[in-house]
């Protein structure tokens, strides 16, 4: 919810991007600038079963390009030391 002073900007969606937001509104009341802001703007990073879940859920995809990253990142990553 919004407050009297808070200023507010109208925005064009097509009709799939609205129906996407519409769909993972958490309940009725939630406003859709909470579920920008929810997916945007993350207060913690998520974790890789997190991910997994959203992908599965399709609230968003990966690019080639982020499946490459992932990819890379997982090869460069070393184990820790275990003594």
């Amino acid at each position: 919810m919004h407050d009297k002073n808070m200023a507010i900007k109208t925005i064009s969606l097509e009709l799939d991007a609205y129906e996407s937001l519409k769909a993972i509104k958490r309940h009725p009341r939630e406003s859709f600038s909470e579920v920008v802001r929810r997916l945007v703007l993350p207060k913690t990073p998520i974790t890789g079963k997190q991910l997994f879940d959203r992908l599965q859920e399709g609230r968003f995809t990966l690019t080639e390009e982020d499946a490459e990253a992932v990819d890379r990142l997982n090869r460069e990553d070393i184990p820790p030391a275990i003594p």
